[in-house]
């Protein structure tokens, strides 16, 4: 979806509407001696928990292989509800809970694997110890989509991921979407 909105702006910042929402969609370009980065940006407004599971649903049928989601928000805020919908999307069944306690939960059954880690109770360095690059590098595991929730526990970051933040509004929540590297330039099947 961002590659098809990112035709209407070459910078700058453009409102769109999608599904009914409006779409807030920032794109911004920097160079920084030989290192190259783009980041697209999207803003949208979900009133409820059923929009928050549809955006997870349209994450989960268009998202590649290899990506990796890190999910921002406070407790509630909804980031476990859109990995629920990201598993419907990729035609998984089977209930998806928060992995607040075994830390990560393993999904086989869709199109590709879902990883659904949450490092919450985790400090920096035992989120290091648990060599969690083995899920995005596709070595020791099938690529898949990984979804992190509390990713600033992890000392380092892969180098393309979706940040999603989820936030409360009196109208519900906003969710803001930016991509870097590869992943900038994805498509949203809708």
């Amino acid at each position: 979806m961002l590659r098809k909105l990112r035709k209407y702006t070459q910078a700058g910042t453009a409102l769109l509407k999608q599904n009914g929402h409006t779409l807030q969609l920032s794109t911004v370009n920097c160079q920084l001696s030989t290192v190259k980065c783009q980041l697209t940006k999207m803003k949208t407004l979900l009133p409820d928990f059923e929009a928050t599971r549809q955006f997870g649903i349209a994450l989960g049928r268009s998202l590649p292989p290899g990506t990796v989601i890190l999910l921002q928000g406070d407790l509630g805020a909804g980031k476990t509800t859109l990995v629920q919908g990201i598993a419907a999307g990729l035609g998984i069944s089977e209930s998806v809970e928060s992995p607040t306690f075994t830390l990560i939960n393993e999904y086989f059954a869709g199109r590709i694997p879902l990883y659904h880690l949450d490092l919450y109770r985790l400090e920096p360095e035992e989120a290091e110890a648990l060599h969690l690059e083995s899920y995005w590098d596709g070595l020791e595991r099938d690529l898949g989509i990984v979804a992190i929730e509390w990713p600033e526990r992890l000392l380092y970051k892969p180098e393309n991921y979706l940040q999603i933040s989820l936030s409360y509004l009196d109208s519900g929540r906003q969710i803001e979407v930016m991509g870097t590297g590869d992943l900038s330039d994805w498509e949203w099947e809708n």
